[in-house]
């Protein structure tokens, strides 16, 4: 089983900035992607950012140039650095690994189990 935990949420003023960390454990043999979700309340999660194993950077448009992604694939780690934050980036955010769990083997989603971002105005 392999889990997965966030960590960094909290309370920030517009303008603001925060940086989000997360941990993956258990039976990992392989990762391939690192991603950050993001859910408002009353909407659909949505992809934020994500970080291959190769280190390739993906970031939804209203991301760029202020998140900044990044991983340790041996140490099965990985973090979003959030600058200039806005009241509409209050969400709960989700780390997500894709994860192979042996040699050959299929890969799965792990998610953490979400934390709380608000940003005042």
């Amino acid at each position: 089983q392999v889990q997965v935990v966030e960590s960094g949420g909290g309370l920030v003023q517009a303008g603001g900035s925060l940086r989000l960390s997360c941990a993956a454990s258990g039976s990992i043999f392989a990762i391939t992607v690192m991603g950050w979700y993001r859910q408002a309340p009353g909407a659909q999660r949505e992809l934020a950012a994500s970080i291959t194993g190769g280190g390739i950077t993906n970031y939804e448009d209203y991301m760029k140039g202020r998140f900044t992604s990044s991983g340790d694939i041996p140490k099965n780690t990985a973090s979003l650095q959030m600058n200039s934050l806005k009241p509409e980036d209050t969400a709960v955010y989700y780390c997500n690994f894709r994860v192979s769990q042996a040699n050959g083997g299929r890969f799965h989603d792990y998610w953490g189990h979400g934390t709380q971002i608000t940003v005042s105005s």
